[in-house]
């Protein structure tokens, strides 16, 4: 037998009996809880019962004594013997009345204050001290009572007068409250009784109790009275106070232990705890018993477990029990048959591509590892070819994927066709004994996708384009899938081992290389080039920086000027972007601004152009210039909805006003998405802003899209314009785009212009605003203030007045 908690039936039985216990002590934590909230709820029951007793006993005690002080002072031969000044009759009469009412004192005292006889007779002057308090208030109410103290003990007294039928006496009568007296209390309302005297000019002092002697001082001290403990003996009170004055205040408390009360609990909680124990013993043998019961069974099927681990499928022993587990068992065995009759499936999927029947890349990837051993034992050469179906994905965009399968079936068989690998077939069910043969044996597989590659160990460059054009050749022929003639080109990149790359990953990623490189070609076969991967790294290099150069402010706006044929005091400019790098220096906006549009930074880059050219087109509008500013937006801009709230919120930063600028889109940012570019084009025309359409004439739909564009102004694409003069065909389409212009209400811009006989022309054709190096290069802000101050072609109409000088007589 195993013990510790890494044995189940142990941790059976250790939760179980961990659970059982929590519940129990739970339990036994909440009698606990219950039974002193029951006893403190039924000790405060009876502490308020014997209050209001207490309280009507000493109410009816003080009715008692005032009764009997009431009949001592109308009886005729008591009063006949005060006026006679009969000192032995009056004392005989006090001493006979109180020894009938059980009265400790018995006081008549006249009007001036002074004791005129007094039972038990006194050789000494009694100090009346409050009690002359009691007899000022019998004279108003006609008696009264009270708790006092004479001779230093307390008392319960009582004045009245004694009356002839005025008032010429008073008779005081008092009881101890000793602890006879608190005895008495006690036995009637079943509570400690404890009286105590408290003022502001001594200590607490005990005038009787009913506890122990030695409990009494811890009560004095005790600053709760409510709750207290008295020799590790819990109490509940309750404070009465029975007489109070300037002189201190008498009050008595009353107490009763909780003991008797907890009584009941307690034997509960005594008989639940031992209740709890033996059913905690008892469920702790249960659960081993179940534990062990579960946990052997469990133990055979997981020794059956790791035998299938080990490739051993023979089914469990069955168990005669029939329960569960023994279904379990049963069920196992059937498990066991169905994972051997699939594992022979699975590993010839695993290594195999089932729409091709070629290996897949799993299966070609242990191959050319293994190959590339051979070859470096060898010292023979290696070739790798990749390649993939050009525009594959449009055939499954436009028939369909089913489609699309079928044609990777029918390129896969001409692959096997050719006869490239060892052997027809995919070769893909053998074990490793047949992966020992692999080596040094060409292959074709299908990595994924439409992308296929091809081993050849020991060829060179020769015959690696030898099988190139192969592969090319079965591949163009028509393929007629489901009576759908399909045309084929696959695009193939060549990599060489060793002169390329010595291992798998890196020939691979050379061949990808170089079949990219294919798909921009026209040949559709190309050798990888290491310039290639240099290229591309240093684009990725550089496109990486460029999220850099923003935040940096490497990134600087120049301004083109645009030459106005007509005369104003308006300036045109271009916001043109330039990066000026501090390693590389200047970057042309050809090399980083296409791959900032494919990944989509291009975003950030517009608006910091935008920032950068409201901002400085509100300095020149404080300034005094007036200067419009255009500047270019991309495809991607445009279908952004929140741009033109961008654009306002730019404008208001800067206090620009939004006729100063204009945004300059291509016509194929319209038709990436017409209805979302329309609709973004109004929102930014709706600011004030200019709109123009930027390369106008490259694009495939420009008339339909115009008529429906907001926009103000054609900039006519530098490709006709340059060669206006000697192109007669570029001419008519600049003369009739400046016509079209014109009567659409439409302003024309012309680009590229670089040189004088073509500005001339564009003046004659009646162009509004022209744009190239011969009127100026793009400047920074510093240089184009100079150009303004210096330049002839700063002042509008300078072209004409040329031209009138020119035609002149001398």
């Amino acid at each position: 037998m195993r013990f510790g908690f890494r044995s189940l039936k142990w941790r059976i039985a250790a939760w179980t009996a961990l659970i059982l216990l929590s519940m129990q002590i739970g339990a036994l934590l909440l009698f606990a809880q219950i039974g002193r909230t029951s006893a403190l709820a039924e000790v405060g029951i009876q502490l308020d019962t014997g209050n209001r007793v207490f309280a009507r006993l000493i109410d009816q005690r003080s009715a008692q004594l005032a009764q009997a002080a009431r009949v001592l002072a109308a009886d005729y031969g008591f009063r006949d013997a005060l006026l006679s000044r009969d000192r032995a009759t009056i004392e005989s009469a006090l001493d006979n009345h109180g020894s009938r009412i059980g009265a400790a004192l018995m006081l008549l005292i006249g009007l001036d204050g002074r004791v005129i006889g007094a039972h038990p007779p006194r050789p000494d002057a009694i100090e009346l001290g409050t009690v002359r308090s009691l007899i000022d208030e019998a004279g108003k109410e006609g008696g009264a009572n009270g708790f006092q103290f004479l001779d230093g003990a307390l008392y319960q007294v009582v004045v009245v007068p004694v009356r002839a039928p005025v008032a010429v006496a008073w008779v005081v009568i008092g009881f101890p409250a000793d602890e006879v007296f608190v005895q008495d209390l006690k036995r009637l309302t079943g509570l400690e009784v404890s009286l105590k005297f408290e003022s502001a000019a001594q200590a607490q002092a005990m005038i009787a109790s009913t506890l122990a002697l030695a409990l009494q001082p811890a009560l004095l001290h005790t600053p709760s009275l409510e709750s207290m403990e008295l020799d590790s003996v819990e109490y509940a009170g309750r404070v009465h106070v029975i007489e109070a004055d300037d002189t201190g205040r008498v009050t008595a408390v009353l107490q009763l232990s909780l003991a008797r009360a907890l009584q009941p609990w307690n034997k509960l909680y005594r008989d639940w705890t031992g209740l709890s124990i033996a059913a905690t013993l008892l469920m702790l043998l249960a659960s081993v018993w179940v534990g062990r019961t579960i946990a052997s069974p469990v133990t055979r099927l997981a020794q059956f477990a790791r035998r299938v681990e080990g490739g051993d499928y023979a089914a469990p022993p069955r168990s005669e029990s029939g329960d569960e587990i023994a279904q379990l068992a049963d069920a196992f065995g059937v498990m066991t048959d169905a994972i051997a009759s699939r594992e022979a499936r699975i590993s010839e999927l695993a290594y195999c591509d089932a729409l091709t029947g070629l290996p897949n890349r799993v299966r070609f990837m242990a191959w050319l590892e293994q190959s590339l051993q051979a070859v470096q034992l060898s010292g023979q050469p290696l070739a790798l070819l990749s390649f993939d179906i050009d525009r594959f994905k449009l055939i499954n965009d436009t028939l369909g994927h089913g489609f699309g399968d079928r044609v990777l079936h029918e390129v896969g068989q001409r692959l096997l066709a050719l006869e490239l690998s060892g052997d027809a077939g995919c070769g893909c069910g053998g074990r490793d004994d047949e992966d020992e043969r692999a080596p040094m044996r060409s292959a074709t597989a299908r990595l994924g996708g439409d992308e296929f590659a091809v081993l050849l160990p020991a060829a060179d460059l020769a015959a690696a384009l030898t099988v190139a054009e192969r592969v090319a050749n079965a591949l163009e022929q028509p393929m007629n899938v489901q009576g759908q003639l399909v045309d084929l080109r696959a695009s193939i990149g060549i990599a060489l081992y060793p002169q390329h790359a010595t291992d798998a990953a890196e020939l691979i990623r050379c061949a990808d290389v170089a079949m990219y490189k294919a798909k921009r070609g026209i040949d559709g076969v190309e050798v990888y080039d290491p310039a290639h991967h240099e290229r591309n790294a240093a684009r990725l290099s550089l496109l990486t920086e460029l999220r850099q150069a923003v935040e940096g402010h490497e990134l600087v706006l120049f301004y083109q000027p645009k030459y106005a044929f007509q005369a104003s005091d308006e300036l045109h400019v271009e916001a043109l972007v330039r990066w000026i790098h501090p390693q590389r220096g200047f970057i042309s906006p050809m090399d980083f601004i296409p791959f900032a549009e494919q990944t989509g930074y291009i975003r950030t880059i517009t608006h910091w152009v935008m920032n950068e050219s409201i901002r400085q087109c509100a300095q020149w509008q404080r300034s005094g210039r007036k200067v419009h500013i255009g500047l270019n937006l991309s495809a991607r801009d445009l279908l952004q909805p929140e741009l033109p709230a961008q654009f306002c919120a730019l404008l208001e930063r800067h206090a620009c006003r939004a006729d100063w600028i204009t945004l300059e889109i291509t016509e194929s940012a319209v038709l990436d998405d017409p209805a979302k570019a329309l609709a973004n084009l109004e929102h930014l025309r709706a600011t004030g802003c200019r709109l123009s359409i930027d390369d106008y004439g490259t694009g495939y739909s420009s008339l339909s899209y115009v008529r429906q564009m907001p926009v103000q102004e054609l900039k006519i694409d530098r490709s006709f314009v340059m060669n206006l003069i000697t192109q007669p065909d570029d001419e008519i389409i600049v003369r009739s785009t400046i016509e079209l212009a014109h009567n659409m209400g439409l302003t024309v811009t012309a680009e590229g212009v670089e040189t004088e006989a073509v500005l001339q022309r564009l003046a004659e054709l009646g162009c509004d605003l022209a744009q190239g190096y011969f009127i100026c290069r793009p400047l920074g802000v510093a240089e184009l203030e100079t150009w303004l101050q210096t330049s002839p072609w700063a002042r509008a109409g300078h072209h004409q007045r040329a031209l009138a000088d020119e035609t002149q007589p001398d």
